[in-house]
């Protein structure tokens, strides 16, 4: 699936099944509610925290999903064309880092 089609199948969703977006600002929060969740897995998996039992069934690609799931709700409120947007980004980033990181010796 590409990035529009996400943004079609999810604006599709929401029309179909989710009866209609939220607003901004209650999709924001609950971009950071999901964040958190993702940001919770990541610590007591990968870091130093021990997980918790009622933790270790948690699925990661599916919080990661959920993120983005309301990440593309949000593009789609606020007119975003993500392929745009990434596609300018990753311009962006190649131009100004274009050898940042080969010169940077805490990466070798």
């Amino acid at each position: 699936m590409t990035i529009k089609e996400a943004q079609e199948t999810v604006d599709q969703w929401i029309k179909t099944i989710g009866v209609r977006y939220f607003n901004e600002l209650t999709n924001m929060a609950m971009l950071t509610e999901e964040v958190g969740e993702v940001a919770r897995i990541i610590a007591r998996r990968y870091g130093e925290q021990s997980e918790k039992e009622s933790d270790k069934n948690k699925d990661l690609g599916d919080e990661m999903a959920d993120v983005l799931f309301v990440l593309i709700c949000l593009a789609n409120q606020t007119g975003v064309d993500l392929t745009a947007a990434l596609d300018k980004n990753l311009a962006k980033k190649t131009q100004r880092d274009a050898t940042r990181h080969h010169e940077n010796a805490k990466l070798k």
